[in-house]
């Protein structure tokens, strides 16, 4: 039996490093604080490529199994060569394959990515076809402890509700990393789903954003301190929540303790997958008995190394090799 069950997409992701954008600081915009711009019309130069697997459903599971975790991921893939590709790439990491589904006559899942070499920071263009086919049957979702709920397409509300009705009928626990286009799409769902969750992955801006959905008339200066956003998620009903913000570290909160642990510093290269490093470490560290602070360390570390990487695969950590860098991530108590 699988510990826990990763849902949601698996794909092949292509990046193209360039240092030729144009980053502009838009503090005004809180939901989109930095944008990058290129010249309409114009052709550059891409002196490498990288290709990696990716999809939440897919970094969470190869980051889960690479830390011991007995992991499965459940998603819905295309009937072409990619396939088989993110299938085998899966099976190297460790991860059960016998819960993806097939869409015959339909091509599989791909990104493409522009990196900043500047800041090691991205912009995601995403075609996710397959996945939307993706049907939840929850037949196939009762042996296991846990849920990881990541990025749904699709009829995405329709399969969260069935995910909750499995969960609560099996005593199953649920890990949730909302997607942001979820998020636009329907704020209040997001919040019934992480009111049933035990366990939630957001970063800054999408907490933000969450947070301004309510139509509660809140000031720039609570959306922007981290204490009150973390606790306000938490009032929606999760026993855990963790926030990260980039290069300003993580936060980890369970209604007792506010932990906080800032990032290294250290250059990034694509900051793609980071988000799913840091909830592969916390959410195994938390698996395994470990007490939040000790969570957040495992999360950060693996995040960190993760960045040093193209991809959302290539830095994953080991549970041995976790242990050997946890002791550069400093934990504060709020």
């Amino acid at each position: 039996m699988e510990k826990i069950i990763c849902i949601g997409s698996a794909c092949k992701d292509i990046f193209f490093p360039t240092d030729e954008g144009i980053v502009t600081e838009t503090p005004d915009d809180l939901m989109s604080q930095k944008k990058i711009t290129f010249e309409l019309g114009a052709k550059y130069k891409i002196e490498t490529r990288f290709e990696s697997l990716g999809g939440v459903a897919a970094n969470v599971a190869s980051g889960l199994s690479r830390l011991g975790i007995k992991c499965a991921c459940y998603s819905h893939i295309g009937d072409d060569a990619m396939a088989d590709w993110i299938v085998q790439e899966l099976k190297k990491s460790g991860v059960s394959t016998e819960l993806i589904s097939q869409e015959k006559a339909f091509s599989s899942d791909l990104s493409t990515i522009v990196v900043d070499e500047k800041s090691g920071d991205r912009i995601i263009f995403s075609n996710q076809k397959a996945n939307s086919q993706m049907e939840i049957i929850p037949e196939k979702l009762q042996n296991t402890e846990w849920f990881y709920i990541g990025d749904l397409h699709g009829n995405w509300e329709e399969d969260a509700d069935k995910i909750i009705k499995t969960a609560r009928g099996k005593n199953i626990k649920i890990a949730n990393n909302p997607r942001q286009a979820n998020i636009h799409d329907n704020v209040k769902k997001i919040i019934e789903i992480i009111s049933c969750s035990d366990v939630v992955f957001l970063n800054k801006d999408e907490t933000i954003e969450i947070l301004k959905g309510t139509g509660q008339n809140l000031s720039e200066a609570k959306l922007q301190n981290e204490d009150f956003l973390i606790k306000k998620l938490r009032s929606f009903g999760p026993a855990i929540v963790a926030m990260t913000d980039g290069l300003r570290g993580a936060w980890g909160y369970d209604g007792e303790v506010l932990v906080h642990s800032p990032a290294t510093g250290d250059q990034s290269a694509d900051t793609t997958g980071a988000g799913d490093a840091f909830a592969s470490g916390f959410l195994a560290a938390h698996l395994k008995g470990k007490n939040l602070a000790e969570s957040l360390q495992w999360g950060m570390a693996n995040a960190g190394n993760s960045v040093k990487f193209f991809g959302g695969i290539a830095g994953l950590l080991s549970e041995k090799e976790i242990m050997e860098k946890i002791r550069f991530f400093q934990v504060k108590i709020l």
